[in-house]
């Protein structure tokens, strides 16, 4: 399993091939000089592994990315998005929002029931306390507040959105995240990559 950045998750619902395309090369960015992934591997959100699914704009950008220096893998179907094949995917913020809410859903809806389950007997109580290390790991890899926040990439400046029920190590976090943003100059990178883009399209 691995992090991965959903970029939309919901600020932009209708999107375009160019869009998406500024989307990856943003993500690709952040990935790089905030979450220190060397060359990371960006994937397109579709509803099969094959390069003809998806509507006429996934189809479009898919070529784009294949074109791209980006590190394309292609299409990433939503079974694997929780063992981390790309670490940057690609979608607009109507289905990246939708991802989101859905996997967070999930995440409380396991935690819950295997409390549930590891508290209905004694013997299963027992079993509990072996486990408590490995249960301890896995619900701090579903806990948001290890991350602080998600960025709003594009903007001219550092924004970091919090969980509207963000505690103190969450909002702790993403001031880390945030100063690193600034540190590591990603910013300034990404405006160079998208106005270098806009002036090439425009041509």
């Amino acid at each position: 399993t691995g992090n991965m950045l959903i970029i939309d998750a919901g600020s932009n619902t209708d999107c375009d091939e160019e869009n998406l395309m500024q989307f990856a090369r943003m993500g690709s960015i952040y990935c790089s000089y905030v979450l220190d992934i060397e060359n990371p591997r960006v994937g397109i959100f579709n509803i099969g592994s094959e390069p003809g699914k998806g509507n006429e704009v996934t189809k479009k950008v898919y070529k784009l990315l294949e074109l791209s220096d980006l590190n394309f893998v292609g299409n990433i179907e939503g079974r694997d998005i929780p063992f981390g094949k790309a670490d940057v995917l690609v979608c607009d913020g109507f289905v990246g929002n939708a991802i989101l809410k859905s996997m967070e859903g999930t995440a409380l809806f396991l935690l819950d029931m295997m409390k549930e389950e590891l508290m209905r007997s004694w013997m299963t109580r027992m079993c509990a306390l072996v486990l408590k290390d490995g249960l301890k790991r896995i619900a701090k890899k579903m806990d948001y507040s290890e991350h602080g926040g998600a960025p709003l990439l594009g903007i001219n400046g550092a924004c970091i959105k919090a969980h509207g029920t963000s505690n103190a190590k969450a909002i702790k976090n993403a001031i880390f995240q945030a100063r690193k943003y600034v540190s590591e100059g990603a910013i300034d990178y990404i405006r160079k990559e998208i106005v270098s883009e806009v002036d090439v399209s425009g041509t």
